[in-house]
């Protein structure tokens, strides 16, 4: 039976840093609140005079194929989690194709926001297993920053979000990498963390620019106390749906890299599971909530750290809009 492991990581972050001392100049809104409520202290942002997600997830993808020891002509396909496209469409799988000069391979879109990552390791998985590919680039990348309403009304979503993208190289492999994957959803609530526009399902007049008056559509909506109240839950149950599938335990785990949705979530699911500061990898603090793009982006960091050895055991976790979670474990 064919296996797939993760060969090799990369990620790639803006050039610049905002602090929330930046933030202070332009919202109603202090470090110490930020803080205190997110973890977050900077975050990065784009240039848009030279940033493009595609761009950024090339940078990313080189490293990762460098660190797997690949070509970019080994690649076979591509996964590529984002709810940020430089486009409305195509989709961003094609334009990374573009950029890495691949010619005529499949590129597939996931739009699963915090936990796309996640939905797309698993499609990835899946085509390896089935012996359909052997090498897969897996993206998760996000620009948010100039979506952002960077006003005191805009301040509860404003100061969480920065940009940056992650990618892993997805390779068969004749032992298992990747135990398993557990992915879900609950549409229920799927209006308390959204961007409505531009959304198909309005009167023709709601849809054409030139006739938009009223553009708070276009701008994140949170519900911030409902995602976090089914946030703690679904983590929970879903890190332990993957250890109770694989016969482990929470001690087994050598690194938890849980979605960097909010520095307190991520505290609050390690102290239900009672793990240790070694178990559980956070970087929040230095670049903010990065949606599809966390997991990604803090994989690479903690291998570049040190963090994450051969044969450890990784548990990822994700929880975000949709409502969708997802986790999986791997054997590095």
């Amino acid at each position: 039976m064919k296996y797939s492991r993760i060969s090799g990581m990369g990620h790639h972050l803006p050039e610049q840093v905002v602090t929330n001392k930046d933030l202070e100049k332009i919202i109603d809104t202090n470090d110490e609140w930020i803080v205190e409520r997110t973890g977050i202290h900077t975050r990065r942002f784009i240039d848009p005079e030279k940033d493009t997600l595609a761009n950024m997830a090339a940078k990313a993808s080189r490293k990762a194929l460098d660190r797997a020891g690949l070509k970019t002509q080994d690649i076979d396909f591509i996964v590529f989690a984002t709810i940020t496209p430089d486009y409305f469409f195509p989709g961003s799988g094609v334009l990374l194709q573009r950029e890495l000069g691949l010619e005529s391979i499949g590129a597939l879109d996931i739009r699963n926001a915090c936990s796309g990552f996640i939905y797309a390791l698993s499609v990835a998985d899946q085509y390896i297993k089935s012996g359909m590919y052997n090498n897969i680039l897996v993206i998760g990348g996000e620009i948010q920053s100039t979506a952002l309403d960077l006003s005191t009304r805009g301040r509860n979503t404003a100061v969480i979000f920065g940009d940056g993208v992650g990618a892993a190289v997805l390779t068969s492999s004749d032992s298992a990498g990747i135990h398993s994957t557990h992915l879900h959803s609950d549409g229920n609530y799927a209006e308390e963390l959204y961007v409505r526009d531009p959304g198909s399902s309005r009167p023709r007049e709601e849809r054409q620019p030139e006739q938009i008056l009223d553009t708070s559509g276009y701008k994140v909506y949170m519900n911030g106390n409902m995602v976090f109240k089914h946030a703690v839950v679904r983590f929970t149950e879903v890190i332990g749906e993957a250890l109770e599938t694989n016969g482990k335990a929470a001690d087994d785990i050598d690194l938890l890299i849980p979605h960097q949705a909010n520095l307190r979530i991520s505290q609050f699911i390690q102290k239900r599971m009672k793990l240790s500061d070694d178990q559980v990898f956070n970087n929040i603090q230095r670049v903010g909530n990065t949606t599809a793009a966390s997991i990604p982006i803090a994989m690479s960091e903690a291998l570049e750290e040190g963090r994450i050895s051969e044969g450890d055991l990784i548990c990822l976790a994700a929880f975000g809009s949709g409502f969708t979670w997802a986790s999986a474990l791997i054997t590095w």
